[in-house]
């Protein structure tokens, strides 16, 4: 076997005794045994949520341990299968086997990060809104992009999404637009991406072809399931209803079903207009509203300094948490991790998950964000 490729497995096997040891593996090895046990019991469904909690659980558990088991046994097959290859002096074999080593690893990678997501939320599906910044038709530009960006990521994902809400600009993009990204482990994926992003490019608006820079901010928080509870005074509560807005389709009615809840001691503004149906809408917007204020009470337990709303924060400089530079040159840059590619459209088609792999790393590890001032 080639150096390279020996370097390969043994980074693979290296990540699985990682996820070993994250497991403990024996311990839950004996957890899954016995919820497969009580997953029998006729009476399990007696405390309905008690037994969706448990059941959850077993099915996390056994995705992550077959996810193990079936990583070591490929790796053993493609080694036995190279092995086999040089001994028949095949080399297409050899580069098959090599190939699927090279995947393994990316896969044990991918693993390895969401063994990092164990937050109380992460495992749930999350809302994700995008807001366009100061400067008109550019930030709503912008944000249109950032828009199609998260979603072109959660569809690579194989997440399913939904656009609940949209508010789309005067002349171009979008002012507003909040998406409910559905799939295991979907809020600890995004929960890093909350923050402001900045675009420097030619702007396509500008007769002159000068070069502008743009801001749009996103805000990322988790679905709340029955089991959490969230109080809320209705009194406390504003609702607006309005007119659907948007280029077609469902999104546009000529009756007042969208629903706009503003939760008035938080400042926390929610809307939907997915369906044509007013009270439908009305029941999506309290979910949201209640997936808002769990997420702000997540922030705090997690760190005080980062309970603030995004909605509070000025969308400009200081604040972004990445730049996205199309002109003079091509470059995505995490001003939090430092990482970078110089494929912009790519990022900007969804290859995002290697800001959220470090971002994530990084906030576990505890290390202080980068200055801004260097990392420009």
């Amino acid at each position: 076997m080639r150096a390279e490729m020996i370097n390969v497995v043994d980074e693979i096997k290296q990540a699985i005794s990682l996820l070993r040891r994250h497991l403990d593996w024996d311990q839950a090895v004996r957890r899954l045994d016995w919820l497969n046990n009580k997953s029998e019991d006729p009476n399990l469904w007696n405390d309905a949520t008690e037994a969706q909690k448990l059941m959850r659980e077993r099915q996390n558990l056994d995705d992550s341990i077959s996810g193990v088991r079936k990583l070591e046994q490929q790796v053993e097959d493609n080694i036995e299968m190279i092995a086999l290859g040089e001994e028949e002096g095949d080399a297409g074999i050899v580069a098959e086997a090599e190939e699927a080593l090279k995947a393994l690893r990316n896969e044990a990678s991918r693993r390895q990060v969401e063994a990092m997501l164990s937050g109380e939320a992460d495992s749930n599906d999350t809302y994700v809104e995008v807001h366009s910044g100061a400067g008109g038709t550019e930030s709503q530009d912008w944000a249109n992009m950032l828009l199609r960006m998260y979603t072109r990521w959660a569809e690579r994902q194989r997440f399913k999404v939904e656009l609940l809400e949209v508010h789309d600009g005067e002349e171009a993009g979008i002012k507003s637009a909040t998406l409910l990204v559905k799939g295991h482990n979907a809020y600890g994926w995004l929960k890093t991406e909350s923050g402001v992003h900045r675009l420097v490019r030619i702007s396509p608006y500008d007769s002159n072809a000068r070069r502008h820079t743009s801001f749009s901010s996103i805000w990322v928080y988790p679905v709340v399931d029955d089991s959490i509870q969230i109080d809320i005074n209705e009194s406390d509560c504003r609702i607006d209803t309005y007119r659907s807005s948007g280029a077609g389709g469902q999104h546009v009615n000529t009756t007042d079903s969208a629903v706009r809840i503003t939760h008035m001691p938080s400042g926390i503004v929610v809307a939907c207009q997915q369906e044509r149906s007013q009270h439908k809408n009305r029941a999506t917007a309290w979910e949201m509203l209640r997936a808002r204020l769990y997420e702000a009470e997540l922030k705090k337990r997690e760190d005080a300094a980062n309970a603030e709303a995004a909605s509070k924060s000025e969308i400009g400089w200081g604040h972004q948490i990445r730049s996205y530079v199309l002109q003079p040159y091509q470059q995505v840059k995490d001003l939090r991790t430092g990482v970078v590619s110089t494929a912009p459209d790519d990022v900007l088609d969804g290859d995002l998950n290697p800001f959220m792999e470090a971002a994530l790393a990084h906030r576990i590890s505890g290390k202080p964000d980068l200055d801004v001032a260097d990392a420009e």
